[in-house]
């Protein structure tokens, strides 16, 4: 069974050329949702999900009627090989029943993983040049220089740690954490 999926961002939004579409090419039935592709609740996507068989084909109008990034479509798919499921997308010309539409499939699996090496490549080129700047990176410290240097005094006085941890604010493994990490401030 071939099975339509639809999907249209608002509902001013005309879906009528997605259903000729699939019509065309033998779409028994269909599932619509009205939801912007970063939407990860597609309540009809489930629902389409949940009808198709092994042996049935899914079939879109583009490929990013089923989501917006390559890594989520690519997701999708992956699900639907492993389930025996074919798949279909008009617009693309992409049929994985036949030799081409599977190396077309294949290929966009490639360019998925091009695309997570690249996001991965700028952010930490991102991360660098924060630095270079002088962003300090990860969490605000939970006590300043000088709370540490207090807690410091407490301590060498024979104060527990536990009270001045509570007296701070924080944990006994954060003020430690904290005075094993800070200078010594010499006066």
């Amino acid at each position: 069974m071939k099975i339509g999926y639809i999907r249209v961002s608002t509902e001013e939004q005309n879906d009528d050329l997605q259903i000729a579409a699939l019509k065309a090419i033998g779409c028994e039935s269909f599932f619509k949702d009205t939801a912007t592709g970063a939407n990860a609740k597609r309540s009809q996507l489930q629902n389409c999900f949940k009808s198709l068989n092994k042996g049935d084909t899914l079939a879109v109008y583009k490929l990013d009627r089923l989501g917006r990034s390559l890594g989520d479509i690519i997701s999708l798919l992956d699900e639907l090989k492993a389930r025996g499921i074919a798949f279909q997308s008009v617009t693309e010309a992409i049929d994985t029943t036949t030799p081409t539409g599977r190396a077309m499939w294949q290929m966009l699996g490639i360019m998925a993983e091009l695309e997570r090496s690249l996001i991965v490549e700028r952010t930490k080129a991102g991360r660098e040049a924060a630095k270079i700047r002088g962003v300090v990176m990860g969490r605000k410290p939970k006590l300043s220089k000088q709370q540490i240097e207090h807690a410091r005094k407490l301590l060498a006085g024979q104060e527990h740690i536990s009270i001045v941890a509570k007296s701070l604010n924080v944990s006994v493994r954060t003020l430690y954490r904290a005075i094993e990490k800070a200078p010594v401030i010499s006066n």
